[in-house]
Order: C-alpha cells, then structure tokens, then sequence
C-alpha cells in the first residue's frame, strides 16, 4: 500500500541526506510528542515499514539498580514501532495504539537498538493490528521485545476517534 509522506517523513526524507540531519530529526520528533522526547532515543533508520531506532544508556534513563528502566524501553519500542507503522500506514487509513506490552529478558545496558518492520494488512473494515519492536544491547542480545496494538480504520470513521 503506497503511503504519502506527512510533514513528519517529508522532515525526515529533506534531513536524513545532510550531516547532523538525523540528530535534528530526532529532536523535533521529541518537541512533536515530548513525552516521547524525554529519552532522547535517536532516529537511525525511517522507511515504508521499518524504523530503527538508537538509545543511549545514561543517567537520565535509568532505575536505581544501575540499567535502563523498564518504562524507558516500553517508550523506545512503542516510538520505534510507531513510527514503523505510521511511515507505512495510505493516506486512507487512521490508526492508534489500543494497547502496549512488553517482555523484558535480561538487563538493559549500553547503547541499545530498537527495530521494527511492519506490514500493514488490507484495512476495509476495523481491524486491530499487532506489531513489535525488538530492543538489543551493544551485544546483539534481545533485553525486550514491545508490542504495540493498533486499532487501524478507514478514515472518516468514527472508530479511531
């Protein structure tokens, strides 16, 4: 399903071709959703179905066992995810996480890497759509694997409202 590239992916295909660009993306996707904006994770790759996406571990970011909190790696996978969805989603198609779980698998240090690929199924009625995010540490390791919900529909319905 061809998409048309929002203002958002219009942003990221002018800055991802100049030095810096993908730092400069990275910071006014955080202004956009500043919750998300609060981990600083940096945007490394964006395309039609697949977003990989960068986290420094660092203060700002961890629990008091000394690893990057768990809530940190739920907001990385749903970005990651998300942003794999939406460079994916046609202009005829609206959608929003319903629901978000993660699985944590050992603990979460070093530059971590979060990737999704997404294929978006034929949306002619309400559908709900699942998709993950894996998130690895500098070892290639699996620390947690997000999985985001999204209640996909044609646009101009009521049920994504």
């Amino acid at each position: 399903m061809p998409s048309s590239p929002g203002p958002l992916f219009a942003a990221w295909n002018r800055l991802r071709r100049v030095p810096g660009g993908t730092w400069v993306f990275s910071r006014l996707l955080g202004w956009k959703v500043p919750y998300t904006g609060s981990i600083g994770a940096h945007v490394r790759e964006l395309g039609p179905g697949h977003a990989r996406i960068t986290l420094r571990d660092r203060r700002s970011v961890r629990q008091h066992l000394g690893s990057v909190h768990a809530v940190a790696l739920l907001n990385l996978g749903e970005v990651t995810s998300g942003l794999a969805m939406l460079a994916t989603l046609p202009v005829s198609v609206r959608g929003i996480v319903t629901r978000l779980s993660a699985e944590y698998f050992k603990k979460a240090r070093g530059l971590l890497t979060a990737t999704s690929r997404v294929t978006v199924p034929e949306v002619t009625e309400p559908v709900e759509h699942l998709i993950t995010a894996d998130i690895t540490d500098p070892a290639g390791d699996l620390v947690c694997r997000v999985t985001a919900v999204w209640r996909l529909d044609r646009r101009g319905s009521s049920e994504c409202r």
